[in-house]
């Protein structure tokens, strides 16, 4: 069963997802370790609730790859495998690709072959529509607006990456991706990404938690991803993310047993 926060019972409006992101929090913290089991009646004790929500809170976990279901013993937190990791983060970086490939639309085709564009849009046209209309021109003042937000959210992801504050880290950088990704105005590609990345931090910290000392070590390009956006130049933003993934995945070979202890590449 879960330690309480401490935070008192949950208010009743939005019961459901309030107990599905507190536990979803308690899992990204490490205080709910892989494998650990828990009861509805545990969970609605310890909210001062009824079961009824905390079922439905439980199973939207469950559909989110995050617990497991257990008709005879209750629910259990998924235990992922390092393939498991690599599997989600091929996936995150083709879904990442794909959504800034939707910028592509309508822009300035590539260089000719042998020109070193390697075939990707480097650039946007002087006017063209952009994904839902967003990006109606270059210059758009709603554009540079919405992603001079998410810069800010990207600032502060940097500042805890590069600080080590692992907890502080997880919610800025799922902040950031979310609004990064509600942009393109697809919002279920921004929902099925905001999914992996969950999943990945789910996966990452029962890893990384064991590491004493994480300043320096954690990926801190958010700021430079929305730079080269800015800048339309779309060949430097596939660039950081295939690093930030690279990085991901080196980090978590490291921390896993029989590791190297964290080396990066």
């Amino acid at each position: 069963m879960p330690a309480s926060s401490g935070n008192g019972a949950v208010t009743r409006s939005t019961l459901r997802q309030q107990i599905a992101d507190a536990l979803r929090d308690e899992v990204l913290a490490g205080r709910l370790q892989p494998g650990q089991e828990f009861t509805v009646k545990e969970i609605a004790e310890q909210y001062g609730v009824s079961a009824t929500p905390v079922r439905e809170a439980l199973v939207d976990l469950s559909a989110q790859g995050l617990l497991d279901a257990d008709q005879h013993r209750g629910f259990r937190v998924h235990e992922y495998s390092l393939a498991d990791f690599q599997g989600m983060i091929e996936a995150r970086g083709l879904v990442t690709d794909g959504m800034f490939h939707g910028l592509a639309k309508g822009l300035a085709a590539a260089g000719p072959a042998g020109s070193g564009t390697g075939g990707r849009v480097t650039g946007f046209a002087s006017d063209s529509p952009g994904p839902r209309g967003f990006f109606v021109r270059v210059g758009d003042p709603r554009a540079a607006a919405a992603l001079a937000g998410v810069r800010r959210r990207g600032e502060e992801a940097r500042r805890a990456a590069t600080a080590g504050e692992l907890n502080i880290l997880i919610g800025y950088d799922l902040r950031f991706w979310r609004e990064l990704g509600a942009l393109f105005g697809n919002p279920y590609l921004t929902d099925f990404l905001h999914r992996l990345h969950v999943q990945c931090w789910v996966c990452a910290v029962q890893h990384l938690r064991r590491l004493d000392d994480l300043r320096g070590r954690l990926w801190s390009g958010h700021t430079e991803v929305v730079d080269a956006l800015t800048r339309r130049d779309l060949a430097d933003a596939h660039r950081l993310v295939d690093e930030y993934d690279a990085h991901s995945l080196a980090l978590l070979e490291g921390t896993a047993p029989g590791g190297n202890g964290g080396t990066l590449v």
